[in-house]
């Protein structure tokens, strides 16, 4: 089959032929229907270096899948054959406290996983080719009715990982309250959609491009970042600020903003790889707000995700390609050429 393969760091990926894959027992073969090109793939491929991570190419792309079970392993129960599922992405060791609540992002005995800190592209072979092995049945999460792969993959991360950052604030976003999305690309866009899905709370997009901010729609509010935007967000709120902001950027400048424009006892959760920094001091930050990292998210929410968008209610913005073009795809996301998310379709 061709694939889709990092072959190294500082490198461009390279469509291949490879071998098809065949499951070992406790194993899932799957035709893969959708992946996403995520932004963070760019960074595998532009940002680092041998030792760096504890894993190391050559591995195939694509960590945001769906299709069809193939093909089973021995012992495996619970699925069939031609069933449309979702993959987990983040595979771990499967006995640790951590994955058995069902978040093998933060799986705390690394020694015993696949790929320590990983999973399929992401060390181990991803899902930019024809099919994808699984190393085990819990990953796979069958799709609901009327939702199909080339719409689930982006699911599997972009709202996924955006779900997550949103949930875990619930408690802060109750009628009255007000969320601040910053940057309203694939994963942004999909924020201002789970959170008029999920909590009553005003909403307020910040992003530079007019055709991202069109992806925002379900905002109350939409702004061009410049000097005075925190200033706009605090004079939408009555002066108290966001009661909750999602900073999907995390540049110096987006860190920046977010800072000014948290309210007192707020959450500033930064979920963006910029590599910016946020400077933290007794007066830094208004008293009491929190921060924090997020990675992705758990199976559990996953299946919350997938029952959202099967009813209607998040809807990812898309552009597909077929596996010879997805060079291009990420070419064209490096280049700030995309809005939504970028699927590859084998």
């Amino acid at each position: 089959m061709r694939a889709l393969r990092l072959m190294d760091w500082n490198s461009e990926p390279e469509l291949v032929d490879v071998p098809d894959p065949r499951p070992g027992p406790g194993q899932v073969v799957v035709r893969i229907g959708g992946a996403g090109a995520c932004h963070s793939d760019l960074h595998l491929m532009h940002d680092f270096k041998a030792g760096q991570l504890p894993w190391e190419p050559p591995f195939t792309l694509g960590h945001e899948n769906a299709g069809w079970v193939h093909e089973l392993g021995d012992g495996v129960t619970g699925l069939t054959v031609g069933e449309p599922v979702a993959v987990y992405g983040p595979w771990g060791c499967g006995t640790c406290s951590r994955c058995r609540a069902g978040a093998e992002t933060y799986c705390e005995n690394l020694a015993a996983a696949p790929v320590p800190g990983g999973g399929g592209g992401l060390g181990l072979d991803g899902g930019m080719a024809e099919y994808l092995l699984v190393p085990a049945a819990r990953h796979l999460v069958p799709l609901p009715d009327g939702l199909d792969p080339v719409t689930a993959a982006p699911l599997t991360d972009a709202a996924l990982t955006s779900h997550h950052a949103v949930r875990r604030s619930w408690p802060k976003l109750p009628p009255g309250a007000t969320a601040l999305v910053i940057g309203v690309g694939g994963l942004g866009h999909m924020a201002v959609q789970i959170l008029r899905a999920t909590t009553a709370a005003r909403i307020i997009a910040v992003d530079p491009r007019a055709d991202a901010l069109a992806l925002a729609r379900a905002a109350d509010l939409t702004l061009t970042p410049d000097d005075d935007t925190a200033d706009r967000v605090r004079a939408a709120t009555g002066g108290r600020g966001a009661d909750v902001v999602l900073d999907f950027v995390g540049s110096d400048a987006t860190l920046a903003l977010a800072a000014r424009a948290v309210r007192t006892l707020g959450d500033l959760t930064i979920v963006g790889l910029g590599g910016g920094t946020l400077p933290v001091s007794f007066f830094g930050l208004p008293y009491e707000a929190s921060v924090q990292t997020t990675y992705w998210g758990t199976r559990p929410e996953l299946q919350e995700v997938l029952d959202l968008a099967a009813r209607g209610l998040i809807t990812p913005a898309t552009t597909t390609f077929p596996l010879d073009r997805a060079v291009e795809a990420y070419r064209r996301l490096a280049a700030g050429d995309l809005t939504g998310r970028a699927v590859i379709v084998p």
